[in-house]
């Protein structure tokens, strides 16, 4: 069996004492291996390294000098190929908007070697999913025997895709919705909506759809509370009907001309 080579990690924390003690955690995890590549003190100084070096998880302090981690994780979120985010802060009251921010894990300090690991644990089964081909790479085309695969309860679960109606962001998890059936998975949905291609729209920063899942499109009052982007006001928010659930979600007022125009081919 080929050793997988550590983990490459960037510190971003502005208290040298900390970024210390986390290196000691990082190079003392047993398993999976991981190395500290760099460290940063700002978050101008992880954005500079990381315009020209790779890794493949930043552990990031909340509250710094400047810019934050969250205004950092918000411009990572933007790239292509971005490492994981893991926080690594005292502020427990950051959490839900890290998770929003698309993180991976959430510790608090003092941080656990175990609470660590299992977080190092996380990045390097993200990394082996997307290491492992789909059927499309594989030279299969992409049609309803497509598989989502999820470990629940013990078991791995194969879910056909065409059986999904959608995919939510829950905090630290994902949950996946089909005719009979809720399931929560790792993941995230940037990754989902790369893999899975035309069939799925993004219609919030926290929902990725079923394009055939979407029965209709209305102003709706339950979908104000829903809709963090594009505003503050107090009018209805847009929201879309999910088939054979009759479920409501959100839809991002960017998003509206996008669900439009999936209805209308719908319809043709």
């Amino acid at each position: 069996m080929l050793m997988q080579p550590p983990l490459k990690v960037l510190i971003v924390d502005d208290e040298s004492l900390a970024r210390l003690r986390l290196r000691g955690l990082v190079e003392t995890c047993p398993e999976p291996r991981a190395e500290v590549v760099a460290e940063a003190a700002s978050a101008g100084q992880a954005q500079q390294w990381l315009s020209a070096h790779a890794c493949d998880v930043v552990l990031l302090d909340v509250q710094m000098p400047g810019p934050d981690g969250l205004a950092l994780a918000a411009q990572l979120r933007a790239r292509a190929q971005r490492p994981e985010l893991v926080f690594v802060t005292a502020h427990p009251q950051h959490a839900v908007q890290a998770f929003e921010l698309e993180a991976l894990d959430y510790l608090t300090k003092p941080v656990r070697r175990e609470r660590l690991q299992a977080s190092l644990q996380r990045v390097a089964q993200r990394l082996a999913e997307r290491q492992r081909p789909t059927q499309a790479e594989a030279g299969g085309a992409e049609g309803d025997d497509s598989v989502i695969s999820l470990t629940e309860r013990g078991r791995v679960l194969r879910i056909p895709l065409a059986e999904v109606l959608y995919f939510k962001a829950e905090l630290k998890y994902l949950t996946l919705r089909t005719a009979a059936a809720a399931h929560v998975m790792d993941g995230s949905l940037s990754e989902l909506e790369q893999r899975l291609g035309e069939r799925f729209l993004r219609i919030h920063r926290n929902a990725l759809v079923a394009k055939a899942a979407v029965r209709e499109l209305e102003r709706h009052a339950a979908a104000e509370a829903g809709d963090g982007e594009g505003g503050g006001d107090s009018e209805p928010g847009w929201a879309v009907r999910i088939a054979h659930v009759n479920e409501w979600l959100a839809v991002s007022r960017r998003q509206v001309a996008a669900v439009r125009e999936a209805l209308a081919r719908q319809s043709l």
